[in-house]
């Protein structure tokens, strides 16, 4: 050990940092997975991240990571790095509850992305807790409400709330999710960490309990922006086995842009699609800070494609594959509000929902006509920040998401800086389908000249 590293520098640290003194030797696997297990039972009453925390099987990981590294022998870029997996996600000996009520056995067989986590050598440390149903919140009456590090009470967002309140929490270096509608994204904007969701395909869904097949993402939430494009390279890549998965005719664009060449989307008045007015006054401040590296900036239109009725024609095909996703006893013992979501779509029908997808169809088409006049499309993440538990959760959450999800793009949720009330708020950066890698350089771009990473939570408040 050639240095002493507090408690508080490791929670708050990058997983790339991290990756750099397990290399060095400065500390190892086992420490840091302890220092974790002991955050994570220290923090459960305060912001309840988890649902299950795997103590002994991850410190089992952890020692064995340790031994390979002893002897030069670290088998993937991950070895020894621990992270938190969103509880829709099969994890062998685990069980997946998805948010939803009643017992379960436990999975037996790890799904796609838990697979190449353990190829490369990282550690599970458990899972996270999600909203009931279509959510983002972070509530949940089986588990108990996720609360958001910056604020106890308040949300952390959703349905990934377990997983970026984990990140921000300093509980994992890194932790997986899922994003639909933008349920990577917003928690990422509400707890003021990075989250990333890639091009629809590019990360299989096999052995993930399913919100809509269609929309349905896996997605990555970290400390650094550098950190996702570890996650990115580790979990992306073809899978035979999942329906869905992308085969590329090519490889993702390369890293190539000159951000002061690039033709920048903005919309015209944030305000007028319903933004609060301490988010739009961060927003302005974070595009002026940009405005060297982002200088080319276009006026873009949506008046062909309404967002808020797009989003509740992905929420109606959400609601409607959950009913043949889940057994009916599981259903049955739902809270009053999912089963209400429930009931309207059982009152719909067959038509109602092709009308539905076709919503889906006509984002792909926006998008494809969108990015043959732009690069880069730039919005806030949220048109709020985090609120309380006891408020209404606002309509229009994932205004600013959805499309992605809709659409297939990539996208990409950054800090931006906090509002005049404390809380964090995302900047969103979203472009054309297979450009990830390119959209990675443009947010460590853009995080670079924000300098607003925050200085995350990760004691008592």
């Amino acid at each position: 050990m050639t240095q002493t590293i507090t408690e508080r520098q490791w929670r708050g640290a990058t997983l790339c940092q991290i990756l750099h003194w397990l290399a060095a030797g400065t500390t190892d696997a086992a420490q840091s997975t302890r220092t974790y297990l002991d955050a994570i039972a220290q923090s459960s009453a305060r912001v309840n991240a988890f649902v299950a925390v795997a103590a002994n099987s991850a410190s089992t990981q952890a020692r064995e990571s340790d031994a390979r590294r002893a002897q030069g022998n670290a088998i993937g870029r991950l070895d020894g790095v621990a992270v938190a997996i969103k509880d829709n996600i099969d994890v062998a000996g685990l069980p997946t509850h998805a948010g939803l009520p009643g017992a379960r056995a436990p999975a037996v067989r790890d799904a796609a992305v838990i697979e190449r986590l353990r190829g490369a050598g990282a550690v599970i440390l458990g899972k996270t807790g999600m909203d009931e149903g279509p959510g983002a919140e972070g509530k949940n009456p089986h588990f108990g409400d996720v609360h958001n590090p910056w604020r106890p009470g308040f949300s952390p967002g959703g349905s990934s709330a377990g997983s970026a309140a984990a990140v921000a929490a300093g509980l994992c270096a890194a932790a997986i999710g899922t994003d639909t509608l933008g349920s990577i994204r917003i928690p990422a904007s509400y707890c003021g960490v990075y989250g990333f969701k890639p091009t629809s395909g590019e990360i299989s869904l096999r052995g993930i309990k399913p919100a809509a097949r269609r929309l349905d993402c896996v997605g990555l939430l970290a400390r650094g922006v550098d950190d996702l494009g570890v996650l990115y390279h580790v979990l992306a890549g073809y899978d035979a086995a999942d329906p869905r998965s992308r085969r590329r005719r090519l490889d993702p664009d390369l890293p190539d842009w000159e951000p002061g060449r690039l033709r920048v989307g903005v919309l015209a008045d944030v305000r007028a699609w319903g933004t609060a007015d301490d988010v739009a006054v961060v927003f302005v401040h974070a595009l002026d800070a940009l405005k060297h590296a982002l200088p080319d900036r276009r006026i873009v239109d949506f008046a062909d494609f309404p967002m808020p009725a797009a989003r509740r024609a992905g929420l109606l095909l959400i609601e409607a594959e959950m009913l043949g996703a889940f057994p009916t006893d599981v259903l049955a013992g739902v809270s009053p509000r999912l089963a209400r979501m429930l009931d309207y779509a059982r009152g719909k029908s067959a038509a109602d929902y092709a009308t539905a997808d076709r919503v889906v169809d006509a984002a792909v088409l926006k998008a494809r006509r969108l990015f043959s006049q732009i690069d880069v499309l730039v919005t806030p993440t949220t048109p709020q920040t985090a609120f309380a538990h006891g408020e209404p959760a606002p309509a229009d959450q994932a205004d600013f998401t959805a499309f992605a999800n809709l659409s297939g793009c990539p996208a990409l949720s950054l800090p931006m800086g906090l509002t005049a009330n404390g809380l964090p708020a995302g900047l969103q950066l979203i472009g054309a389908p297979g450009s990830d890698l390119r959209l990675l350089e443009l947010a460590a771009v853009c995080a670079a000249a924000l300098d607003t990473t925050p200085d995350y939570p990760v004691g008592d408040p």
